[in-house]
């Protein structure tokens, strides 16, 4: 899948901005609002895919003055190659805008892990239906819409959880609107949370006066994180990786120490590999990995595998890297030690 701060599109390509959230979260109202934005403006027709009827609509008059044409999506299945080729040869879109129906599964639009394929795969049966879209259609943008007056509900209901880390996953954007009745430290829990089911999303936290400053946020870091060193307990390694990742400037220079399983990826260099713990992000069906790159002496990381368990202690530094599509935390290791396994998953 494709990402707008990282791919360019062919000229034969079509660009799909896959709307998400669950109803009355605010998407239409977003959607609204980057129509008739100087930057949003094309000649072309935009598809508007919309995929259920929330309290919200869009006027004919607004959709003509912004060159764009609104079809109802009466079930998930009718995202299909044969109707969705049947929609472009009539309208020719320039670009396509989904506003997707939160209880629909997500993964089916790009054969993820929670998707009806590989959860047939999984279970020995044939799959109950598929989805697919022509392949000049390319998810150039994942955008995940969140009410945080109601947010609480979805967060910390199994069930509910699972779809919204199936929104998160792929979204490059996630944004918590309505918040001016949750309380900061509940603030804190969402950011945490989603933080770790979309690691590749910038979250913007939204009350009625417009964006709220998350470093103005009350800290709850179980670690003192004035100390130059780190021991991680392991049920706070899950904390420490969602905040290096969101602020990693605090740790540069800190050394870390932490248990955590190794991972060589197939043609890493030699003075790399990546240690870190699976997690459960929003189900038992959805795990994660979730590990910064280490470098370190090659004959030192050498008689370490896949799925050995180490514990280690390395030094924070930022680099650029393609994982972050620029730069991001890297460790520089400083000792390393055989150790029994961690048996409990990070949670959130």
């Amino acid at each position: 899948m494709a990402t707008s701060d990282n791919y360019e599109l062919q000229d034969d390509q079509i660009p799909v901005f896959l709307i998400n959230g669950f109803l009355e979260a605010g998407k239409t109202e977003f959607i609204k609002y980057t129509m008739a934005q100087d930057y949003f403006q094309t000649e072309g027709t935009t598809l508007l895919l919309l995929c259920e009827e929330g309290e919200s609509e869009y006027e004919e008059a607004e959709l003509l003055k912004y060159h764009t044409v609104a079809i109802r999506m009466e079930k998930e299945t009718d995202f299909n190659e044969a109707y969705l080729s049947k929609l472009q040869a009539e309208y020719k879109p320039e670009r396509i805008i989904i506003e997707w129906n939160g209880m629909w599964n997500q993964d089916d639009l790009y054969d993820g892990p929670m998707s009806e394929q590989e959860l047939a795969k999984d279970q020995g049966r044939p799959a109950n239906y598929a989805l697919s879209m022509p392949e000049s259609w390319v998810i150039y943008q994942v955008i995940t819409i969140m009410d945080g007056s109601t947010l609480g509900i979805y967060i910390n209901n199994n069930n509910m959880r699972s779809f919204l880390g199936q929104m998160l996953r792929e979204a490059e954007l996630a944004i918590v609107n309505r918040c001016d009745d949750v309380s900061s430290d509940q603030l804190v829990d969402f950011r945490r949370k989603i933080r770790a089911m979309g690691q590749g999303a910038m979250l913007i936290l939204e009350d009625k006066n417009g964006e709220i400053q998350q470093d103005m946020l009350p800290e709850d870091l179980p670690y003192d994180l004035a100390a130059d060193s780190i021991d991680l307990k392991p049920e706070d390694y899950g904390i420490w990786f969602v905040d290096c990742m969101d602020n990693p400037e605090r740790y540069i220079g800190k050394k870390i120490t932490f248990t955590g399983m190794v991972l060589k990826r197939r043609g890493m260099p030699s003075n790399e590999f990546i240690p870190g713990r699976m997690a459960m992000t929003c189900c038992a069906q959805d795990m994660t990995f979730l590990g910064f790159v280490t470098k370190g002496d090659p004959a030192v990381i050498a008689p370490y595998n896949t799925r050995d368990w180490a514990k280690l202690t390395a030094t924070v530094s930022m680099e650029e890297r393609e994982e972050y599509s620029g730069e991001g935390p890297v460790l520089e290791l400083e000792s390393i030690d055989r150790t029994g396994p961690i048996d409990d998953v990070v949670t959130f």
